[in-house]
C-alpha cells in the first residue's frame, strides 16, 4: 500500500511538492530512478525490474507521474497488463491536463484496479480505476478527479478517505507542519513524517508511513519531489529519493 501526500499551491513559486513513500514485498527487484529507457529519454523514473515499468517518474517538461494499487489488488494477476506501464505512459505528454485526458480514455479492463497521480507546476489529477471492486462486464471508466489547492493524501483508496487508518494519523499532520522549502534544500518537515513508525494499535505496522512487517512487505524507499514555476522556458524539477527505508537511508539529489 503505497502513499503519496501532495500539496498544490498554484501560486506560489514552487507549486507543486510531493512526498511518496512505496510500499512492496522486499524480494521484487527494482533499480532506483534514472533514464532506464532508451526510448524514453526525457523520462527519469524508478525501474520494476520484475515487469518493467516504474511506480514512480518525471519528465524533462515538469510532468510527475505515480501508480498506487487499491485495496486488495497488491502485486499481479494473468491475463491483464502491468500497471507499471501507466505512469510511462502519462510521462509521454507535455502537461498534466493532457496526460490525464490520454489516461482516462484506458481500457480498465486490461490493468487490476490503480490509483494514478499526474502533475505539474499547474494542475493535478488523480485517476481511479475499480474494476476489481465491480463485477466483470460492467467496468466503470476511469474517473478523472482535478486535485484542489491545498493537503491531497492518497493510499489504496480514494483521496483524504478517512476510513484510512494512514490517512486519518498522517494527513492532520501534513496540513499542520511547515511543508519544505525547496530553494533552501529543506525537506526535513516532511522526510521526518515519511520515515515515521507510529501507528495506532488497531491498524497495526501497516498504518504507520513507513512500513516494517516480519513477512516481507514494507517500505522499499520514498520520495520528495518539487515542481517549480517554469525558468526561461524550462521545467524546474528537484527530487530527493531514499534508496531504503527512509530514515534508515537518507535522502539523495536525483539527476533529471
Amino acid at each position: 500500500m503505497c502513499t503519496v501526500v501532495l500539496l498544490r499551491r498554484p501560486t506560489h513559486a514552487w507549486p507543486l511538492i510531493l512526498g511518496a513513500n512505496r510500499d512492496e514485498m522486499g524480494d521484487r527487484p527494482w533499480l532506483p530512478p534514472a533514464r532506464h529507457w532508451p526510448d524514453r529519454p526525457r523520462v527519469v523514473a524508478g525501474l520494476d525490474r520484475l515487469a518493467g515499468g516504474t511506480w514512480l517518474g518525471v519528465n524533462t517538461h515538469g510532468v510527475v507521474a505515480m501508480v498506487l494499487n487499491r485495496r486488495g489488488s497488491l502485486g499481479p494477476r494473468p491475463g491483464v497488463r502491468s500497471r507499471g506501464e501507466l505512469p510511462l505512459l502519462a510521462l509521454e505528454h507535455a502537461d498534466a491536463r493532457t496526460a490525464a485526458q490520454a489516461m482516462a480514455d484506458l481500457n480498465p479492463a486490461a490493468y487490476r484496479s490503480f490509483n494514478l497521480i499526474v502533475a505539474d507546476h499547474h494542475e493535478a489529477f488523480w485517476l481511479c480505476s475499480r474494476y476489481d471492486q465491480v463485477t466483470r462486464g460492467h467496468e466503470p471508466p476511469v474517473e478523472v478527479h482535478a486535485l484542489p489547492s491545498g493537503i491531497s493524501m492518497i493510499t489504496a483508496s480514494d483521496r483524504n478517505d478517512p476510513t484510512s487508518p494512514r490517512v486519518r494519523a498522517f494527513l492532520p499532520r501534513f496540513e499542520a507542519t511547515t511543508p519544505p522549502d525547496p530553494e533552501a534544500d529543506d525537506w526535513r518537515s516532511w522526510s521526518s513524517l515519511l520515515e515515521s513508525r507510529v501507528h495506532d494499535v488497531e491498524a497495526g505496522p501497516e498504518g504507520a508511513m513507513t512500513i516494517v512487517t516480519d513477512h516481507g512487505f514494507g517500505t522499499l524507499c520514498s520520495s520528495l519531489i518539487a515542481i517549480g514555476q517554469p525558468a526561461g522556458g524550462k521545467a524546474r524539477v528537484v527530487w530527493r529519493f531514499a534508496p531504503g527505508r527512509p530514515g534508515k537511508v537518507p535522502f539523495k539529489p536525483v539527476m533529471i
